[in-house]
């Protein structure tokens, strides 16, 4: 046996131990690389406004709290608000069941001449077996529900620690960055920096001015319905539909629909016409120009960056897609060496047609090639 065989077999056994033990280490971790990942970025999307605060003298800190305060006090205000009406609206549900359950028997005994009774259907389902077996599994649910509960909120405070480390101490990460790199590696990474920063606040920008018009949009349809808590639901119709990706526009959707079932159950079916419709035109109209302009890729480019976004990471992917793409896409468009396009008509999708031969010299051309090959077929014979 030659001499280097066995120390090229624990050499092979210990790389393949370090390449499982690394997998093993990755999968473990996945949960906080991503979380440090939305961290980041979110650091990005606050970085104008802390850089803003610290220009006029405040300490980073500072003014990364300042920021972090406000959102803080937003969103407790808006979840406030939200929670109040749902409260309200959930009683008043309560209170008005057994009128929707007369008109419901009502209708049915009308339509089908059957004679239903409040009475006898409460009593069917307050001793079925489905609605035993449901309350116990939504009893033996509750402790699950609890721990995903609370890992939410465990993931919330990394996030937002990390989020407030990035931002506060943005200068010293990118000297610790800059330190280990040559002079012109650091050039380029502070620019490829400022661009994320740009990019990033240009998707929020976008966001923004989307769940601003869909806001006003479903209010003036909320408000002409005579819905109640109009605003409050036109709020957050557009907060939700834009910054909750994926599963957004159906949570966006249905409480406003319930909230109108309440009122009159035809303008439920109004809301939600209305926010199919709305849907499509914010998908094949609003969002594509908007994107296009405030991040500056091609709405083809944009949608399918979602799609994969979406593959890789899941709704984490598909929020930070957009900017993580156009970041790319800007950076690597410094090194691209472009040349002037010709004036051919052919680049504005103009198609050049070469003239061919008319229909009689088409028919002229086919008889002459078949006429020596039948007169040949009919000698013979």
């Amino acid at each position: 046996m030659p001499r280097w065989l066995p120390r090229a077999m624990v050499l092979a056994l210990a790389l393949v131990a370090l390449f499982q033990l690394g997998s093993w280490a990755f999968h473990q971790l996945i949960g906080l690389l991503i979380n440090v990942l939305i961290a980041f970025f979110l650091a990005l999307a606050i970085e104008p406004a802390v850089s803003w605060m610290a220009s006029r003298g405040m300490r980073r800190g500072l003014a990364t709290f300042l920021v972090f305060l406000g959102l803080v006090i937003a969103v407790a205000g808006f979840v406030t608000l939200l929670g109040s009406m749902l409260a309200g609206q959930i009683v008043r549900m309560i209170e008005g069941f057994p009128e929707y359950l007369d008109s419901v028997i009502n209708w049915v005994n009308t339509t089908f001449h059957t004679e239903l009774r409040r009475v006898d259907i409460q009593d069917s389902l307050l001793h079925s077996d489905w609605l035993r077996k449901y309350v116990q599994n939504s009893a033996t649910g509750v402790l699950d529900i609890s721990a995903q509960v609370l890992g939410g909120l465990f993931r919330l405070l990394t996030v937002a620690l990390f989020s407030f480390y990035f931002a506060a101490d943005g200068p010293r990460l990118r000297r610790a960055l800059c330190s280990v790199l040559p002079p012109a590696r650091q050039a380029e990474v502070l620019r490829a920096w400022e661009i994320a920063v740009d990019k990033t606040g240009g998707y929020l920008y976008s966001r923004g001015l989307m769940a601003l018009i869909s806001g006003v949009a479903h209010y003036v349809l909320l408000a002409a319905l005579d819905i109640p808590y109009a605003p409050v639901l036109a709020v957050w119709v557009g907060l939700v539909s834009q910054f909750i990706p994926t599963i957004g526009t159906y949570m966006a959707g249905a409480l406003p629909m319930l909230i109108a079932f309440t009122v009159d159950p035809w303008y439920a079916l109004w809301v939600l016409v209305f926010v199919v419709i709305y849907q499509q035109f914010e998908n094949y109209v609003l969002q594509p120009k908007l994107t296009s302009r405030t991040v500056d890729i091609h709405p083809a480019v944009a949608f399918g960056s979602v799609i994969a976004g979406t593959a890789l990471l899941g709704a984490v992917g598909a929020l930070i897609a957009i900017p993580a793409v156009a970041t790319l896409q800007a950076f690597l468009g410094a090194y691209v060496k472009r040349y002037d396009v010709t004036d051919d008509p052919r680049v504005q999708g103009h198609r050049q047609r070469v003239p061919g031969p008319g229909v009689a010299e088409r028919v002229r051309r086919l008889w002459g090639a078949r006429g020596p090959a039948a007169g040949s077929e009919e000698g013979p014979a």
